[in-house]
């Protein structure tokens, strides 16, 4: 695969036009640090983004940010918090999972839909999403959404492209809503509770009036004994009380303690980027999404024919695990055990061998499949973008 090259947007343009008159498939990256996940490149060419860089708009007082695709991850986070907000969704950083190197952008985060802890309160990256600009598989400039919400009407493409892991288009500028970032941040810490009771507890929490930002169980064999952590955030004099009442209203399923400051941090960082089952690095590494009432059953019928490492977050909404990557990394039993449940697997890390024979995202119904042929099909005619990396012959 040859190296990346670097574009301007026009020059980005011209060269989808050169690729076309070519028939020559993309591969289409930002930095590559989640460049691993999917199908392995179907393409001889890279186009990156990486030098699409720069912050294009932020309004305080409006709670908007707008920034080139390419911009780093940390550098808008870094401007936001200069202004004391935060991008809502807790985006992920998949360079610990995955061994890669370099700077996280804005436009990878939207591509894969990257949301983290916080997803359970203020929603996924697509939720705070409201703009995109990109450029389409005919060569040709599309915008969508504004500085609004109420600028998507009609058939919305920010959402719609949201999470296509560059399949439908070259993201060239995106737009968020923000929120504050909350004045303090502290976790109640349940101790040596089950998987089963542990998302009980979980689902307790979450639904209380304490407004719970974070609600993850780190099993045995994740931590020493087990951990149920659910996380408040928000004025320093409401969060005392809060964790009081919410200790009392859990009191029946554990005792609890509590964390905060950097210790509360570095937990919900290790949370967010799965660093728990980071070793052995060999390892398969897939992630379950899950009705948080099915999460532990679906575990324990893993567990009849595979040898895990798991643990939840979301409520038990999200399920990461690691298994030896030997056969099919356990792809045929874990979708066996979701049969039926509404439930979906990704791998998220394993070698391409194997993610060349599996689906690594969830295998589409006949009726979806051709749906989402046809989406291809009106962004990309042509088969330029990522061809392949999430669905085969797509």
């Amino acid at each position: 695969m040859s190296a990346p090259s670097l574009f301007a947007e026009q020059e980005l343009i011209d060269s989808v036009h050169a690729a076309l008159k070519a028939a020559t498939p993309l591969s289409i990256i930002g930095s590559g640090t989640k460049s691993q996940i999917g199908r392995p490149a179907q393409s001889d060419k890279t186009l990156s983004t990486s030098a699409l860089t720069g912050i294009t708009l932020h309004e305080p007082a409006e709670m908007v940010i707008a920034a080139r695709s390419g911009t780093p991850l940390a550098e808008v986070e870094r401007r936001l918090a200069d202004k004391k907000q935060m991008l809502p969704f807790e985006p992920m950083d998949y360079r610990p999972l995955l061994g890669s190197a370099g700077e996280p952008t804005i436009g990878g985060v939207v591509a894969a839909n990257l949301s983290g802890p916080r997803r359970i309160m203020a929603g996924a990256c697509r939720d705070s999403l409201i703009g995109i600009r990109l450029v389409n598989g005919k060569g040709e400039l599309v915008k969508s959404g504004g500085r609004v919400m109420k600028n998507v009407t009609g058939l919305d493409l920010v959402k719609l492209v949201c999470g296509s892991w560059g399949t439908l288009g070259v993201l060239t500028e995106v737009t968020f809503k923000v929120l504050p970032k909350p004045q303090r941040s502290a976790t109640l810490v349940l101790h040596g509770l089950d998987d089963a009771n542990a998302i009980a507890a979980l689902s307790a929490g979450l639904g209380s009036p304490f407004e719970v930002s974070g609600a993850a169980h780190l099993p045995n064999g994740v931590e020493r004994v087990s951990a149920t952590l659910l996380r408040l955030e928000g004025f320093d004099e409401q969060i005392t009380y809060r964790l009081d009442a919410l200790k009392k209203q859990l009191h029946r399923f554990a005792a609890a303690d509590y964390v905060e400051g950097a210790r509360s941090a570095a937990l919900w960082r290790s949370v967010r980027d799965a660093t728990f089952l980071v070793e052995p690095r060999e390892n398969a590494v897939w992630r379950i999404s899950i009705a948080p009432s099915k999460a532990a059953k679906i575990i324990a019928e893993i567990k009849k024919s595979l040898t895990i490492r798991h643990f939840y977050d979301w409520g038990g909404g999200l399920i990461w695990l690691s298994l030896p990557a030997t056969g099919d990394a356990g792809a045929a039993a874990i979708r066996s055990a979701l049969f039926g449940t509404g439930g979906y697997a990704t791998l998220v890390r394993g070698p391409a061998d194997i993610r060349a024979a599996i689906d690594v995202f969830e295998p589409l119904s006949p009726a979806l499949r051709v749906l989402t042929a046809g989406i291809k099909q009106s962004f990309d005619p042509d088969g330029l973008f990522n061809p392949g990396r999430m669905i085969a012959g797509i």
